[in-house]
């Protein structure tokens, strides 16, 4: 089993035109600003793409990236246990960015697209809300605010997120078939190491 490595801004920046760049945030994510010449596989597309990827594969070293880092690693991990070497960009968009880097934003990108972080956080934030002003109501309500306080803990601890997960399956953070067909289309296309 291949074993998944990171890199850093400093060091993915000098080799970028020779990586294949997998974006695995939503579209909505991506949309907002992702490393020059990244495609967006979503993380929940990566077994749909599998064939493509390991197609690349065979063609060059393949960059995965996220917004910071820990959805880029589950799909190392997850190409990892299919044999395919990978590398993550350690501190994903984030950390390039903080870097002083570019990041690419198409001119059609909706402007009301937020990145996940802040999807989650007006979801938490809302919820807490409901909960608290329910419970003045009947105090069962507030379980609902010490739910997702145990489940920011939780996401802490784990550095995963389960709020995000169902998020990420709304229709605004859905990939369009023929973006995605795009992308895979691309994967399959790339040039040869050379």
């Amino acid at each position: 089993m291949a074993t998944p490595h990171a890199l850093s801004p400093a060091q993915a920046l000098p080799r970028l035109h020779d990586l294949i760049v997998l974006d695995v945030r939503t579209p909505g994510e991506y949309a907002t600003g992702h490393v020059p010449g990244a495609l967006n596989i979503p993380l929940d597309q990566i077994a749909r793409a599998l064939p493509a990827i390991r197609h690349a594969a065979d063609r060059g070293d393949i960059l995965v990236v996220c917004a910071s880092g820990a959805r880029s690693d589950s799909a190392c991990k997850t190409l990892a246990e299919h044999g395919i070497d990978t590398a993550t960009l350690a501190g994903g968009t984030g950390a390039w960015a903080a870097a002083g880097h570019d990041l690419h934003r198409p001119p059609q990108a909706a402007r009301t697209a937020w990145a996940m972080e802040r999807q989650v956080r007006l979801t938490a934030g809302t919820l807490v809300l409901a909960g608290l002003g329910l419970g003045r109501l009947h105090p069962a309500f507030r379980l609902v605010s010490a739910a997702v306080a145990a489940g920011l803990t939780f996401s802490a601890l784990t550095d995963t997120c389960g709020m995000a997960a169902v998020l990420a399956k709304l229709p605004h953070n859905r990939p369009r078939a023929s973006d995605l067909d795009a992308a895979l289309a691309a994967l399959l296309d790339q040039h040869p190491r050379g």
